[in-house]
């Protein structure tokens, strides 16, 4: 299913009620599908359009591949990374396969494009696959994982921060109402902040509640010129009375779901939930607190998970403090979702 549901190195495959049957009448209806190889995990979702216009999910797969492993050191993808993610590709064309999918779009991230040798994955995944990945900018990522929110931004509010904390970079966007009412993105940034290029070249010592308030600091007084920069673009100062945050990846769902006292990840209570900002920030400091081994413990983190969870939640720390609104929309759903409705024409 969407963000967060793959969370073990061996991968997760799930289908929708309906999918892949032969004899279900509505598999007659054109199935797309939406891959998305980021620095840490290798997403895919299969999707047809509902009588209602609305995307529903027919099978998906999810695995952590840590591609960008090593990447902040060496410069380069490695040579383990690269065959695990090949690995992970090779059983999302299979899926495909199987669901007779005919249009698909695949994107790689952050990772293959700060690495030097990311064309070499490209060719060795069509070549190994059969999929044909596109290396996408970061101006591009974040305009459809701004498609893929837009529809739980708040309709009585001005608009939303939407945030997305990846392995490799984070993107922020700024959304605000048109005159026709449909959110428009009227400033967006990528920053090289993802969760694992900052838990390799962090050097302030252990991420533990010290090292965390540390690098929370730190990436506060990084991302204070990106604001102002944002807010040059937008023509305007950012008003937290009249936005919410609106946030996607494995940061946000995660802290999400261990505040709402999830025994393990559900999908469906924590995709398009409310939270206080504040409480999220207490959970944030919880995690910060505990060490690898007790957030490993926690079934909606798990062990590939916790070491990761951290620097990501510095990243929102960050974000919550200079956009300071009081409430948070969790999205499970982001750049894949934003590339199944503009395969379906819709937006």
């Amino acid at each position: 299913m969407p963000e967060g549901t793959g969370r073990g190195t061996r991968g997760s495959r799930r289908r929708g009620r309906g999918g892949g049957g032969a004899g279900d009448s509505r598999q007659r209806r054109p199935l797309v599908a939406a891959l998305d190889l980021g620095t840490n995990n290798c997403r895919l979702l299969v999707a047809q359009a509902t009588r209602r216009g609305e995307l529903r999910v027919v099978d998906s797969f999810s695995r952590i591949v840590r591609l960008g492993e090593g990447l902040a050191q060496s410069g380069r993808l490695s040579e383990e990374a690269m065959a695990r993610t090949v690995e992970a590709l090779k059983v999302c064309a299979s899926v495909l396969a199987s669901n007779k999918v005919r249009r698909v779009r695949a994107v790689a991230t952050e990772a293959c494009r700060r690495a030097t040798n990311g064309l070499e994955l490209v060719e060795r995944a069509k070549a190994q696959s059969g999929i044909a990945l596109e290396i996408i900018s970061a101006q591009e990522e974040a305009r459809l994982a701004s498609v893929g929110c837009a529809p739980l931004i708040d309709p009585n509010a001005q608009g939303a921060l939407v945030f997305d904390i990846g392995g490799g970079s984070t993107e922020i966007i700024w959304m605000r109402k048109g005159d026709s009412g449909r959110p428009l993105v009227i400033a967006s940034t990528s920053q090289p902040l993802g969760v694992v290029t900052l838990a390799e070249g962090w050097g302030g010592g252990p991420l533990d509640r010290e090292g965390y308030g540390r690098l929370a600091a730190e990436l506060t007084q990084k991302l204070e010129p990106v604001k102002a920069a944002m807010e040059v673009e937008a023509g305007m100062t950012f008003d937290p009375a009249g936005y919410h945050l609106l946030g996607t990846s494995g940061t946000v769902t995660t802290l999400a779901a261990v505040a709402l006292g999830l025994p393990r990840y559900d999908r469906g209570k924590v995709d398009a939930s409310w939270h206080d900002r504040a409480q999220i920030l207490e959970t944030a400091e919880k995690l910060a607190r505990m060490t690898v081994g007790e957030r490993a413990a926690i079934g909606c983190i798990g062990p590939d998970r916790a070491d990761l969870i951290v620097p990501g939640c510095a990243v929102f720390a960050a974000i919550a403090r200079l956009w300071p609104c009081a409430r948070l929309r969790v999205a499970d759903r982001g750049l894949r979702e934003g590339i199944l409705r503009e395969l379906m024409g819709r937006r």
